[in-house]
Formats: structure tokens, C-alpha cells, sequence
């Protein structure tokens, strides 16, 4: 098999993994804290990706070079970012929850004019106003209830996941790796892991665990393959296919955690879901192309690594 059809076949599972895994996520939340969940998770999807690279001969120590983006991804992405996505799963349909997440790029066109001084084309334009409206379309009054505290403190932290990956974006944008992604992402997953399982220790009290089948499966799905499995293809595939395909393609996550949620969980597929989707998709369109044709960019800077 050609290697690009086997990427683009490797792509379209990913979408596959990581749409399923968001109603299994919210499912998870129901046996474990969030900050608990997001530990456990990263702690054992970096153990995974250790073993592999052992075995493939290349694991080595992080490097001086790479410790600003060791730092970055570390804390702000895995640590901060997960663990911000998981609290707010905890409240808010997790169909709902994959569209928020996935708003990242409307977040890094305005901070990438701001510190990076780029110039907004008209297809950044125009994205940025889709983005909004989609917002508009989700956080509509006649639909959202703004009197629910915890509805609304759990959208708001899934929006604050996403400024947090287009912060490391953005950061990442300036620096250029010494190591491979692969070689860094577990070190980075392991310093999230350590960080938030302290946190949870002090601040999350974690329930008397009996051994469920269902939560063996949602940790076994998190850690080797929504985690550990996921990152690796996504890696092979930015080594192949171009930079605009891999970003368009992550789109389709969104879409199937919108399809899963609703078969898994019985979430309704309402008209502004859908049509809320229907725009940031669209804003993320926009935006890729007008950044592809001013300057083409990695796929990593585009893809969310937060599913």
C-alpha cells in the first residue's frame, strides 16, 4: 500500500478514536474525578509511548534546546488543557464539549497577530466572524440556560482549554525542535501526569475504586489508544500528507464525537449543535487556508491533541 493512502486510511481512524472516545471520556467522568481521570491517563499513555520508542531504539533524555516546549505542552497543553476539558465534560454534553474544544484555531488567528505580528488576510477575516457566529449559534439565550452555574462554568472551562492549546500554538510556532514530536510528547505527557496527580491528591478526593469492566475499558481506551496509539499515527501521518489535509481532516473528530455522543449517550443532534459546528467548521476552513496561502505551516500546528 501506497504510503499516502495508508495515512490517509491511519487519519481516518483517528477521527474514528478520537470522536468514540468523547462519550466514553463522559462516561469515564462517572467512575473517576476529572483531574484523577486526566492523570491517569496521561501517566499511562506516556509509559505506552516510552515502551515504544524503547523498543525502537529511540528514547532519549529531553535536551536543553527543547525545555521551553517541554515546559509548554507539559504543563499548559497536557497538564492545564486536559485537565480543563475534563472538568468540563463533567457538566456538558460531550457531543457539545468536542465542538468547544475543537475552536482552537479561531483562538490562535487573533494571538498570532497580537504577539507573532501576522497580518489578518480576508480568510482569516471571514473565519474569525464564522467562529463567532457558531459561539453565537451555541451560546444562544433562546437555547442555552444561563441561570445553570455549572453548565455555564463547564462550557467556559472547555473554552478555556482551547485558549490554552492555541497559547502553546502559538509558543511552539517560534521554537523549532531539536527533538521528533514522538521523542518529546511522553516526556511532556509525563510531566503533565505528575503534576495534576499531585493537584488531584491535594485538592480531589478519589472515591473507593471497585473494579468495574466498563472502567478498565475507558482507561485501557485512554491510555494505549486514545493517548499513546492516537499521538503515534498522528505523527506518521504529518511526516506525510500536507500540511492543509492533515488540519482538514482533523475536522471530522468534532463530527463523529457529535454522531458518537449522540448513538452512545442518546444526546440529541438539536439544530443548534449542528448548525454551531456547521460554522466553526467552516471558521477552521477559512482560517487553515488563509494561513496555507501566506505561508504553508507543519500539521502539528494545527492539530488538537486534546481528544
Amino acid at each position: 500500500m501506497k504510503p499516502e493512502r495508508q495515512a490517509y486510511l491511519l487519519l481516518a481512524l483517528i477521527i474514528l478514536l478520537w470522536g468514540a472516545n468523547w462519550p466514553i471520556m463522559k462516561i469515564g467522568l462517572e467512575y473517576i474525578p476529572p483531574v484523577w481521570f486526566t492523570a491517569i491517563r496521561l501517566l499511562f499513555g506516556a509509559a505506552c509511548l516510552f515502551v515504544l520508542l524503547a523498543v525502537r531504539g529511540k528514547l532519549i533524555l529531553p535536551v536543553r534546546h527543547d525545555l521551553p516546549a517541554l515546559l509548554s505542552m507539559g504543563f499548559v497543553q497536557f497538564g492545564l488543557g486536559l485537565a480543563l476539558i475534563h472538568i468540563g465534560l463533567s457538566s456538558v454534553e460531550a457531543g457539545r464539549s468536542a465542538i468547544l474544544a475543537y475552536t482552537t484555531p479561531l483562538w490562535v488567528a487573533p494571538m498570532a497577530v497580537l504577539i507573532l505580528g501576522e497580518r489578518l488576510g480576508p480568510y482569516k477575516i471571514a473565519g474569525l466572524i464564522l467562529g463567532l457566529a457558531g459561539l453565537a449559534v451555541l451560546f444562544n439565550p433562546a437555547t442555552f440556560d444561563f441561570s445553570n452555574p455549572d453548565v455555564l462554568l463547564g462550557n467556559g472551562l472547555l473554552l478555556a482549554a482551547a485558549i490554552c492549546f492555541s497559547v502553546v500554538i502559538v509558543h511552539i510556532r517560534r521554537h523549532r525542535l531539536a527533538m521528533t514530536p514522538l521523542q518529546l510528547v511522553p516526556w511532556q505527557m509525563l510531566l503533565g501526569g505528575c503534576v495534576l496527580m499531585a493537584v488531584a491528591t491535594v485538592y480531589e478526593e478519589m472515591p473507593p475504586l471497585a473494579y468495574s469492566h466498563t472502567l478498565a475499558a475507558v482507561i485501557i481506551y485512554n491510555g494505549p489508544i486514545a493517548s499513546a496509539y492516537c499521538f503515534w499515527a498522528s505523527f506518521t501521518i504529518m511526516r506525510t500528507l500536507s500540511a492543509t489535509s492533515t488540519a482538514l481532516g482533523s475536522l471530522g473528530v468534532p463530527v463523529a464525537g457529535l454522531v458518537f455522543s449522540a448513538i452512545a449517550l442518546g444526546e440529541p443532534l438539536s439544530a443548534p449543535k449542528v448548525l454551531g459546528l456547521t460554522l466553526i467548521s467552516s471558521a477552521v476552513v477559512a482560517l487553515i487556508v488563509g494561513d496555507f496561502i501566506k505561508k504553508p505551516k507543519l500539521a502539528s500546528q494545527w492539530r488538537n491533541p486534546h481528544s
